[in-house]
């Protein structure tokens, strides 16, 4: 007999679907929104609503949605190719997109391992980086993150994430990791003297350190600059750490230049891809590796294989829709868009700055952020479903991360559309009071 939690109510609702959706509280969430159809930056909800998909639906889609060129690849790969097998086995897709991706980032980068998902893509290199020093003999197993790092949540990604309260039940079961103080504006120098001394100290325990460059996203859209960030690689590079790069959701625009990296002039032994990989289409992550790190695992002993897979790795359907959406960049005046939008922002956000209810504003490219001043800030602050509420009755979806409100649109946003979120979230400044 199965136990039943204590405090459980005798008659419950039941609930209108058997899914349990991510991220949701259940026992407080109203029905889910059926969503009907999708197509640029639009939701059509079965009510009869248009939503305007403020985040790109969880900042996956790029293009917009129904983009025609992604939607024909698919079409056309899943008549020709499905799903195989990759081990032993390739096929054409893949190849084109392993060539293609390291077309687009720095030379250092020579072989691309493929995932499903962001996180598995973080798992991939944080297992190859530690496999790779245990292969050359070396006992270097430590990781170094970053506070209020969000990485993904499976077992390794929660542990190289910042302890929180998406981790806090399974913390017993998460690897020990050095986290580094953020690098907040004017407290720079704290965060490069806690790095300087814990390379000093410890360096020939540390594998490699993880980063989301320039923008943590999950862990409240902080930012900091392109110098903190070459700076913290070049203290890892005089002690052999490798360097490893979330850019997961940063990657294919989001911060202005197609890779954040590019920023700050840094270029990682491990890069992680996932989200506007296959245009927010298609599941599919990317780690990307040096000959180096490839090396590592190339010997005659095939118990120093890497040993990692899922049964979807390399799917030809994802890889043509990831084809697609890299194909848009060539096609498109993406850079343009993208452009617009961090214009946009800057603009709208100049003039909210002042706003009393507000205690930060804050700008990386296409990401906006504006930190609500509340009593009791965080990801459970109470605060956040209220303001979600609001949106999604204003038509907007906009999911705040506790008292923070970001904005993160596709690239095919309109400018009206733009001005209905801004307008919007100006007026949501108006629940903090009540």
């Amino acid at each position: 007999m199965q136990a039943v939690p204590e405090g459980l109510p005798e008659d419950t609702v039941p609930p209108p679907s058997a899914i349990w959706h991510p991220f949701t509280q259940h026992a407080l969430a109203g029905p889910a929104i059926f969503v009907d159809r999708a197509e640029g930056a639009s939701l059509y909800a079965r009510d009869g609503r248009r939503i305007i998909d403020a985040i790109s639906s969880w900042w996956v889609n790029p293009h917009g949605h129904g983009h025609p060129r992604i939607a024909a690849a698919i079409a056309e790969q899943a008549a020709r190719l499905d799903q195989i097998i990759f081990a032993g086995f390739t096929h054409e897709p893949a190849e084109r997109l392993a060539e293609k991706l390291l077309a687009i980032t720095p030379d250092a980068f020579e072989f691309v391992f493929f995932s499903d998902s962001g996180s598995t893509a973080v798992e991939v290199a944080v297992k190859m980086a530690v496999g790779y020093w245990h292969n050359l003999g070396a006992r270097r197993s430590r990781i170094i993150a970053l506070e209020d790092a969000y990485h993904g949540d499976t077992f390794g990604a929660m542990s190289v994430g910042h302890r929180s309260v998406f981790s806090a039940a399974y913390g017993p079961m998460l690897f020990a990791v050095d986290h580094l103080p953020f690098p907040s504006s004017g407290a720079e120098q704290r965060t490069l003297d806690a790095l300087e001394a814990l390379l000093r100290d410890r360096g020939e325990e540390i594998a490699a350190f993880i980063f989301e460059p320039l923008v943590l996203g999950a862990g409240g859209m902080r930012m900091y600059p392109a110098w903190v960030l070459a700076a913290m690689a070049e203290l890892c590079r005089r002690h052999g750490v490798l360097l490893i790069a979330d850019e997961v959701m940063t990657g294919f625009g989001r911060t202005g230049t197609l890779f954040a990296c590019a920023q700050a002039g840094v270029v990682p032994d491990l890069l992680c891809l996932s989200k506007g990989l296959t245009g927010g289409v298609l599941p599919m992550g990317a780690t990307l590796a040096t000959r180096a790190i490839y090396r590592g695992f190339y010997a005659p002993d095939r118990a120093k294989m890497f040993f990692h897979s899922s049964s979807f790795t390399g799917n030809p359907i994802a890889c043509a829709a990831a084809l697609a959406s890299l194909e848009i960049w060539d096609a498109e005046p993406v850079m343009e868009r993208i452009a617009a939008i961090a214009a946009f922002h800057e603009r709208r956000l100049s003039a909210l700055r002042p706003h009393p209810r507000l205690a930060d504003v804050r700008q990386t490219g296409t990401i906006a952020a504006m930190e609500i001043r509340v009593p009791e800030g965080g990801y459970l602050s109470a605060l956040a479903p209220r303001l979600y509420d609001f949106y999604l009755e204003n038509g907007v979806l906009l999911r705040p991360l506790g008292n923070v409100v970001y904005v993160l649109p596709p690239y095919c946003i309109t400018a009206t559309d733009l001005e209905r979120i801004y307008d919007v979230i100006e007026r949501s400044l108006d629940l903090v009071e009540d």
